[in-house]
């Protein structure tokens, strides 16, 4: 899970930041205050790639409810496909934004990583879950991400996406609320064929 949880959070976090370009009628709006935190955040974040951080994503397309983005240039490029989901339930919990964005980053022979932002601290470690059909991937969490517990199952969830309807995840709160967020895959195949057209 660790594999690129920091160098991944600075270009999410600038993506969230900037996402009016790709929020969806359903979206969660955007308060000042987390714009605000997202941006600093992102400034103070230190790296090897500094030079990535500065660049502010540009959205290459849009397919139904799935963006496509990149960032950076060269060896250090990034590619996205990032959603929101359509309904998080309970609804009446007040957090923050939440995504699921999947990354390619042919620098470090990284393809199809998938992190989901669920707008929530989330117990570190703790159980959740990635649902499309039928199918249940474990995800593993810290702070307010997750990731596929096992990497060797990315393959498979992105498989799973690109044929199914919805990706429901659920997960846990550091408080013990239990969450349901419902993503649209409408769009996912075309998205990820755009990524990986720009970051081949």
């Amino acid at each position: 899970m660790t594999r690129s949880a920091l160098r991944i959070l600075p270009f999410i976090l600038i993506l969230a930041s900037c996402l009016g370009v790709v929020a969806p009628a359903t979206a969660a709006p955007h308060s000042s205050h987390s714009k605000l935190a997202a941006k600093e955040a992102a400034h103070k974040s230190s790296g090897k790639k500094s030079e990535e951080k500065k660049a502010q994503p540009v959205q290459l397309a849009s397919y139904e409810d799935w963006g496509a983005f990149a960032a950076g240039a060269g060896k250090g490029k990034t590619c996205y496909a990032l959603a929101q989901p359509k309904d998080r339930q309970p609804a009446n919990l007040n957090r923050d934004p939440a995504y699921v964005f999947i990354s390619t980053r042919p620098g470090e022979n990284i393809r199809n990583e998938v992190s989901i932002i669920m707008g929530f601290p989330l117990k570190d470690g703790g159980d959740a879950q990635a649902e499309v059909g039928t199918e249940s991937f474990e995800l593993v969490s810290k702070g307010a991400n997750a990731w596929v517990k096992n990497p060797a199952k990315e393959g498979e969830l992105i498989a799973a996406m690109k044929k199914g309807s919805t990706l429901v995840v659920k997960a846990a709160s550091t408080r013990g609320n239990v969450t349901t967020d419902t993503y649209s895959l409408h769009g996912v195949t075309q998205a990820l064929e755009r990524v990986a057209k720009e970051c081949h």
